[in-house]
């Protein structure tokens, strides 16, 4: 489906408020946070979508449909549930996406075709919860100047059988100020660095679903160095002779997140935004 509809996207209250967090949700710092996006063809992407949920699709230089596909490396410095403030975790963490609607409500959702965790603690979410969660030896050799606010080096390997990478960005420092197939800025960036609701095929085959909140992320622009993407190449979404060439990088040296735990089933009677809370 060809959605050209981000006119009206833009940054909203329900957005920016976090919802009440309890006890089981987590709240984690995050650094190293970097989102490098590709445009592909939706025939690459759909067989791994649930046919529920539209792709997020935008036209590309001569009118063709594309779709974004992100991966999202980052490394959680305090991994903590809300009930249990002293008990933390530092793990590398990286995840592989693509962004999705669900027709029904027009809501806009990423889809998460998977994730690595440098940590033990994958077995909970991975066995207890079945979510596509895989182990990963992931190891981040960054370098960051505050005085200019931009890495002086990034880069970041993940030693895994499901999806190996070797990653190096380049860090302008400076913001973010347009991103291709947006009519604007903010349209961007609410579409590509804030949905807030998860959907994937659990390990069960059964749909299942999570959520978010972070604030408004405060990017700076990036560049690809290097980029071995060993998931995207092997689905055939990005081949390795495509991912020198993203269709942006986005890149923050620190954020706050929270998740929203347990994960539920995707009631499939009920559409994004009627989940029960």
């Amino acid at each position: 489906m060809d959605n050209n509809s981000y006119a009206n996207l833009t940054f909203n209250e329900e957005m920016l408020t976090c919802p009440p967090v309890r006890g089981r949700d987590v709240k984690a710092t995050l650094e190293h946070f970097a989102i490098v996006s590709y445009a592909v063809p939706p025939d690459r992407v759909r067989p791994y979508v649930d046919p529920m949920f539209d792709l997020d699709c935008f036209p590309g230089p001569q009118g063709e449909p594309l779709v974004w596909v992100s991966i999202v490396p980052f490394e959680d410095q305090d991994f903590r549930f809300a009930a249990m403030p002293w008990l933390r975790f530092r793990f590398g963490q990286t995840n592989y996406r693509t962004y999705v609607i669900d027709r029904r409500t027009n809501r806009r959702a990423v889809w998460f075709f998977g994730t690595t965790l440098d940590s033990w603690t994958v077995a909970i979410p991975r066995h207890l919860w079945k979510l596509p969660w895989h182990r990963g030896r992931v190891q981040f050799d960054c370098k960051y100047d505050p005085s200019t606010t931009r890495y002086t080096g990034y880069r970041m390997t993940t030693k895994s059988d499901w999806a190996p990478v070797e990653l190096e960005l380049s860090d302008s420092g400076e913001p973010i100020t347009a991103l291709d197939g947006f009519p604007n800025l903010n349209a961007g960036l609410v579409a590509l660095t804030h949905p807030l609701i998860g959907v994937f095929h659990r390990r069960d085959g059964r749909l299942g679903t999570y959520s978010i909140w972070h604030d408004k992320l405060r990017c700076t622009a990036g560049q690809v160095v290097k980029a071995r993407i060993g998931l995207f190449d092997r689905l055939g979404i990005v081949p390795y002779a495509e991912q020198s060439k993203p269709h942006s990088v986005l890149i923050q040296h620190r954020t706050e997140f929270t998740i929203f735990l347990p994960p539920k089933l995707f009631a499939t009677e009920n559409a994004i935004g009627e989940q029960s809370q």
